[in-house]
């Protein structure tokens, strides 16, 4: 499953006319998970996550901190406390 950053989100094409997305700004050191959208037919199987997995390697490899906005995001950070220390304080 190909994840594509735009610059402003990470997005995983699931048809012509559909695709989950993950959108983000990004000040300073600091990497804002704003909102994150599947489509509700193809919720459940795990792009959500995928995403956000995507936008934490993007953060790590440039160095920034993540803030996690979006309520998937918040919750994805809850169950998966292994990537805490990407958060920013």
């Amino acid at each position: 499953m190909k994840v594509e950053n735009t610059g402003e989100a990470f997005i995983i094409r699931l048809s012509p006319n559909s695709s989950a997305e993950l959108a983000y700004h990004i000040e300073g050191n600091q990497m804002f998970l704003d909102s994150t959208y599947t489509p509700e037919e193809f919720r459940g199987r795990g792009l959500g996550a995928k995403l956000v997995e995507e936008a934490i390697s993007y953060a790590k490899e440039k160095g920034l901190r993540v803030v996690p906005v979006c309520p998937f995001a918040l919750e994805y950070f809850k169950k998966h406390p292994e990537h805490n220390d990407i958060l920013s304080q």
